[in-house]
């Protein structure tokens, strides 16, 4: 195999570094966007050298955001090269496209590093769903934001000190937008639901509630009831459709979801057959992500060319069809809220159960008037 490698950055380099001890594949260019001596010949600052080249049959591409990186991944699969990429924002926005052109190029398009980094979701979702139907998916899906509310269960953190910790550590970006508003988890929810529903969903399909207003009062709420804060994307299989959403949630102390620490992730599928089977390890990171991105690379050469499903069916979104209780932070007045009121948890409340679509239009409702809103869902 003849690879040519977008992007040199933290993914790209440990990508570089594994493919050289293998003897079944090299990297024949390096995309680059500033000059890097140390790459000597493979690094290109012109991908049309890497899409023009016969020899080049697989492109890696870890360089991350929607533009260039979808017109060059068109691009190389037009020309019938394989593609591998760690980019989940790119698959989750472009989904129906990158499919579609794998399909009639004849190529193979893989993406398991875009979901749970080093976890070996998706290849394992893809084996399952063949014979097992999934009935339903939930997991911490981002270590970033697992990282700050660990601390802040176990150290009585403040969230903005934390999210320093973890920009300082390098695992919070500069601009943390996505992750802490929960927009990561929604591109790898969207990617597990059309894999494992084969369903065609895309952002507008899929409510997100972050923890950019997460307070020490709310995780004291949490403790004072036996439970923890994690934020957790989740998929269901409905009769009407998928029901997909992303939310911060106030877990049983006692769930396997409580026990995920630091910037670990864990995710979960419900099969017909088998029941729960649970995914942990590294969520993201140089090695454990560059390492899935390779076993793309393996995966092609032992001749495999589908993608994870065959089927791209479109259905109904069905936020209405799941419901459970949430707790709520508010400093706005609601008729809704106050007619869903249960209990009074802390400077909170505990509503009784809303679906999903209910919870969620009223926390966009409340957001625009009080900009310190903070919802969880309670989940056993």
């Amino acid at each position: 195999m003849k690879i040519g490698l977008l992007g040199c950055g933290t993914v790209g380099g440990g990508v570089l570094d594994i493919v050289e001890k293998r003897s079944d594949m090299e990297i024949k260019y390096v995309l680059v966007r500033r000059p890097r001596p140390e790459l000597g010949a493979l690094a290109v600052s012109d991908a049309a050298v890497i899409l023009n080249d016969p020899e080049v049959d697989t492109v890696v591409e870890v360089l991350g955001g929607l533009s260039p990186s979808f017109e060059y991944v068109a691009a190389a699969l037009k020309a019938g090269k394989n593609v591998v990429t760690a980019n989940k924002h790119l698959v989750a926005h472009y989904y129906k496209e990158l499919i579609a052109l794998a399909k009639e190029n004849g190529a193979a398009f893989r993406c398991t590093p875009a979901v749970g980094g080093g976890i070996p979701w998706l290849v394992n979702l893809e084996r399952v769903a063949r014979v097992n139907p999934v009935k339903e998916f939930w997991g911490i899906m981002n270590g970033t934001t697992n990282f700050i509310l660990d601390a802040m269960h176990k150290n009585g953190a403040d969230f903005s000190a934390v999210l320093a910790q973890a920009q300082a550590l390098g695992y919070a970006e500069a601009d943390p937008s996505a992750d802490i508003d929960g927009l990561d988890i929604q591109r790898k929810c969207i990617i597990t639901a059309n894999v494992a529903f084969g369903a065609m969903l895309s952002e507008e399909d899929v409510p997100v509630a972050g923890i950019r207003n997460v307070k020490a009062c709310d995780i004291a709420a949490a403790e004072a009831h036996g439970r923890v804060c994690r934020i957790l994307g989740c998929g269901k299989k409905t009769e009407k459709g998928v029901a997909a959403y992303v939310e911060p949630v106030f877990a049983a102390a006692g769930s396997l979801e409580a026990a995920v620490d630091k910037n670990f992730n864990m995710i979960s599928f419900d099969t017909e057959y088998t029941g729960r089977e649970s995914f942990y390890g590294q969520g993201a990171g140089r090695y454990p992500t560059a390492y899935n991105a390779v076993e793309g690379c393996v995966d092609i050469l032992e001749g495999g060319k589908s993608f994870y499903t065959d089927k791209m069916e479109p259905v109904s979104p069905d936020n209405s069809a799941e419901a459970h209780p949430y707790y709520v932070r508010t400093s706005a007045k609601s008729a809704g809220l106050d007619a869903a009121k249960a209990e009074v948890w802390g400077e909170g409340v505990l509503t009784k159960p809303l679906s999903v679509k209910e919870a969620h239009d009223m926390a966009a409702l409340l957001l625009k008037s009080d900009p310190g809103f903070f919802m969880a869902g309670i989940k056993d």
